[in-house]
């Protein structure tokens, strides 16, 4: 089976295969660390990484089917064509929303932890905490 549409698509079929890729690299390393209690047994090491490279072998073969596949490939290929018209932020743009999103955050814990230590002293006085 060849490429479909080789010509299209390319960043996000290959960060779409890379990142699945990982994820099945991470369960691979999760299994060989789980059969590891077979390693001492005859051929126990071989079933090991041979079970771990099955799975890598096995999921790098399903990920590059589906990547292929016309009607995935064809998504993929919108996904990239309107991630090209998306209108991204400038430097400054950014810089000014993180520096908005702090001073937000900072605001409201510190309104918490007014709110918290009124309640407190609330609560002290009542009888309900004890000191």
């Amino acid at each position: 089976m060849g490429i479909y549409k080789s010509g299209q698509g390319y960043w996000t079929r290959m960060l779409t295969g890379i990142g699945t890729m990982t994820l099945v690299v991470s369960g691979a390393f999760w299994l060989w660390n789980e059969l590891s209690v077979i390693q001492n047994e005859a051929y126990g090491i071989y079933i090991q990484a041979g079970t771990a490279l099955a799975v890598i072998v096995g999921f790098g073969a399903l990920v590059w089917y589906l990547v292929n596949k016309p009607k995935f490939a064809d998504f993929m290929i919108a996904t990239e064509g309107e991630m090209k018209k998306v209108n991204w932020p400038t430097r400054k743009e950014i810089t000014g929303s993180t520096w908005i999103v702090i001073l937000g955050t900072l605001i409201m814990a510190v309104l918490l932890f007014l709110a918290d230590f009124g309640f407190q002293f609330l609560f002290r006085e009542a009888g309900v905490l004890i000191r």
